[in-house]
């Protein structure tokens, strides 16, 4: 970990939205260290070696291929790179767990099947198992001995997990669970050893279980035929009087709800980073294919239109990267404050994801849907052999759709996240309300035209002001108008999501940008692709922000926010299209994503 992430000025989750932070306090990419480097160029090295020449065998699921293969990163140390050394794993921090996870996100289906294990698998056990627990199945995880998948999903509950109808019962004699019930869409179901079920105690109690595949009653539905990642083994798990030993309930009776939401916030950071590595690769071949493939007797890159997009991929991939890693090391610098306080390492980590979760839950949203225009467009650059089942932009395309899905569809992250916001609010680690109070005022008084600021980036951070300042016109306006039945409102708050969204992203490029610029590298052309990022963010905030004041507010009200949504939106002109161009030359001369 670089020096510079030791000593800061803590920005807390949610926290960014009315707090200016400095970009000497935020972790950018580009401050990788030796250590970390070595960890990326190992996975690169066994992705280039091991998956991409046998993406087609993957592909079809050839009998023992992925267990072989995981069994291969296991060897490596791909597995165990964020497990304690005294459970058989490297005990690394959870910034080389992101580089080590972007470095992957291009593997295709096997990227998914080493997700599964590495984070949902086995984080469970790591974060609230028992020692012994802890002893007898992280050094085996950490190894690829053992494989490992999370059964959360039933039929009649994805979403609303709680919904859960499995059941967990005491035997007779009070010694073991007795377990029953379906879990489907279960990633490795096809192959896994240890399976974290959550069922219900009696009906009631909503807790975790580690279960034995081996186990008697334990038995697997067929694979399914999926729109993509058909490389990754998916099955319904079926579970049928299955016994276990009471200790290998995992956590507490009831709190397995902690367990399941706790997990995630970790599975969605990386979910986002597995996006930026994939969207790296397809960026690439996006690049490679529009300078060889001509046209009108010149190659596709020279024409505007593909510009236009070979640029726009880079730039959301570069804006989504810079947020990435900024949650990933405040996480990582709360964890460390935690350890010193004298918490457990399981909690530290625990309680540091939550305290993230609303960044969390904004990156594998924005993450995801990078992920998918950069597809989009580069099966849109391919033209028609991007359709083809021959070449890589098809496969790549149906893999992305299920980002989308995973760990919390979009349309709950979206809400989560802002309900996440407001929660905060009313408890008081946010004090949202004293700033949405100051803007109300700050509307009826006559704005500020003067800019003597000589700062490099004194726009851009009063355009990024401007922002926050709409949102919390709008929240607060909302939240007041409303009340309790915002919670009623999906769209008003999915709304609201979409705004905070942009706030993060945005500020996290400008962030990186100036870290950079401290660094002494030259920021010209990214400074560039920032104006670029922030102009047309502004743009989608101000539709959004639009939408949800025309759904609560009528009459001079609605005259008044709308009023101050332009106010708070006003851009100076930018010809967005000569930087895009540039962008794309320096993409084309580089013949790869060089960002």
């Amino acid at each position: 970990m670089s020096p510079e992430m030791v000593s800061r000025d803590i920005t807390r989750g949610g926290e960014f939205l009315i707090k200016e932070t400095a970009a000497a306090d935020v972790f950018i990419p580009e401050e990788i260290n030796e250590d970390q480097k070595m960890i990326v160029q190992m996975a690169r090295d066994f992705i280039e070696t091991k998956i991409f020449p046998n993406d087609t065998r993957i592909e079809i699921q050839e009998p023992g291929l992925a267990v072989e293969l995981i069994e291969e990163a296991g060897e490596l140390g791909l597995l165990g790179a964020s497990i304690p050394e005294e459970y058989g794993g490297y005990g690394k921090d959870l910034v080389t767990a992101v580089f080590l996870t972007a470095a992957t996100g291009d593997a295709g289906s096997l990227a998914v099947s080493m997700s599964a294990h590495t984070g949902i698998g086995t984080l469970p056990i790591l974060y609230f198992g028992t020692e012994e627990q802890k002893k007898k199945y992280l050094p085996r995880l950490a190894s690829g001995e053992l494989k490992a998948s999370y059964c959360l999903t039933e039929p009649g509950s994805g979403s609303d997990a709680l919904a859960a109808k499995t059941t967990a019962v005491l035997s007779s004699d009070g010694k073991f669970w007795i377990i029953n019930g379906q879990k489907m869409w279960i990633t490795n179901g096809g192959f896994a050893d240890i399976f974290i079920v959550f069922a219900k105690i009696n009906g009631e109690q909503f807790s975790a279980f580690i279960v034995e595949a081996a186990t008697a009653g334990v038995s697997r539905g067929e694979e399914e035929h999926k729109m993509g990642i058909k490389g990754s083994s998916t099955r319904q798990i079926f579970f049928e009087d299955v016994t276990i030993p009471l200790e290998n309930l995992l956590g507490e009776p009831g709190k397995g709800h902690l367990i399941a939401f706790n997990i995630l916030n970790i599975g969605r950071l990386k979910l986002s980073a597995a996006t930026v590595g994939g969207g790296k690769r397809m960026s690439t071949v996006a690049i490679q294919h529009a300078n060889q493939r001509e046209q009108f007797k010149q190659p596709i890159a020279a024409f505007g239109a593909i510009k236009y997009k070979l640029a726009e991929q880079a730039i959301r991939l570069f804006a989504v990267e810079s947020a990435l890693y900024r949650t990933a090391s405040d996480i990582e610098n709360l964890k460390k404050d935690l350890l010193e306080e004298g918490k457990p390492y399981h909690e530290a980590l625990m309680r540091a994801a939550e305290e993230y979760a609303i960044e969390c839950a904004l990156l594998k949203v924005q993450g995801s849907e990078m992920v998918d225009y950069v597809v989009d467009e580069t099966v849109q650059i391919y033209g028609g052999i991007g359709f083809s089942e021959e070449y890589l932009p098809a496969r790549a395309y149906r893999d992305a759709r299920i980002n989308r899905i995973f760990e919390g569809t979009n349309e709950i992250n979206r809400l989560l996240s802002i309900d996440m916001l407001l929660k905060r609010a009313l408890k008081g680690r946010l004090d949202l309300m004293s700033h949405a109070t100051a803007i109300q005022k700050e509307l009826m008084s006559v704005p500020e035209f003067s800019d003597d600021d000589d700062d490099d980036y004194a726009y851009e951070k009063k355009v990024l002001k401007n922002m926050k300042k709409a949102l919390l016109m709008t929240a607060g306006a909302a939240v007041q108008k409303l009340s309790m039945s915002l919670e009623n409102e999906q769209e008003i708050i999915m709304n609201a999501a979409d705004m905070l969204g942009e706030i993060y992203i945005s500020e996290s490029f400008l962030l990186r940008v100036e870290k950079l610029q401290q660094l002494d590298i030259n920021v010209s052309l990214y400074h560039s692709m920032l104006k670029v990022y922030l102009h047309d963010a502004v743009i989608r905030l101000e539709i959004a922000g639009r939408n949800a004041i025309e759904s609560f507010a009528d009459g001079d009200e609605m005259k008044m926010l709308l009023m101050g949504l332009k106010r708070y939106t006003k851009l100076e002109p930018f010809n967005c299209k000569v930087v895009r161009r540039n962008v794309a030359e320096k993409l084309c001369a580089e013949n790869k994503y060089c960002f």
